[in-house]
């Protein structure tokens, strides 16, 4: 029996001013990477996320850490155009137009029902991969819900708006 080949979006957070990982970025890949080696095939690995305010893209920040956790570059296709989260659902959505396989999409937790409704707006039947624990302290992560719960209707607004 051939196993479909699954696919996970890691979507990005920010570069460190030495071109390090913020905190944040290395739990979203450490996440994804450890969820990637439950699955019956490796899985293909989406990284996205463009030049930030420091280092470089998001995107190749992610791909080394990928491989730095033993990833196969062969298994790592960067998304490097996007600058937020829709633009990075979008551009992810035109890669994977016809993959086939599940798609998974892997972030923070916070972030999670909304990377999986822009990509499913986007055309593409995304779950949520399993997020890492939260880092942050109870009132940090409820000013993070807080930035979601008005980010989530504006950002499906513009994903309706401007779908092809």
């Amino acid at each position: 029996m051939r196993v479909t080949r699954a696919a996970i979006v890691i979507f990005g957070a920010a570069v460190r001013a030495d071109g390090s990982p913020s905190l944040t970025l290395r739990r979203r890949v450490m996440a994804a990477a450890a969820f990637g080696a439950t699955l019956e095939a490796p899985p293909l690995y989406l990284p996205t996320g463009a030049q930030g305010r420091h280092g470089p893209p998001e995107a190749e920040v992610m791909a080394r850490l990928l491989q730095d956790l033993g990833v196969p570059a062969a298994d790592i296709r960067q998304e490097r155009t996007g600058t937020d989260t829709l633009s990075s659902a979008r551009a992810c959505a035109a890669l994977l137009r016809g993959h086939g396989g599940p798609i998974y999409a892997a972030t923070s937790g916070y972030h999670l029902p909304r990377c999986v409704m822009l990509l499913r707006l986007h055309g593409l039947p995304a779950r949520a991969a399993p997020p890492p624990e939260a880092a942050h302290r109870f009132l940090e992560r409820w000013r993070w819900r807080l930035r979601e719960a008005f980010a989530l209707p504006y950002d499906a607004i513009a994903a309706l708006w401007t779908r092809p």
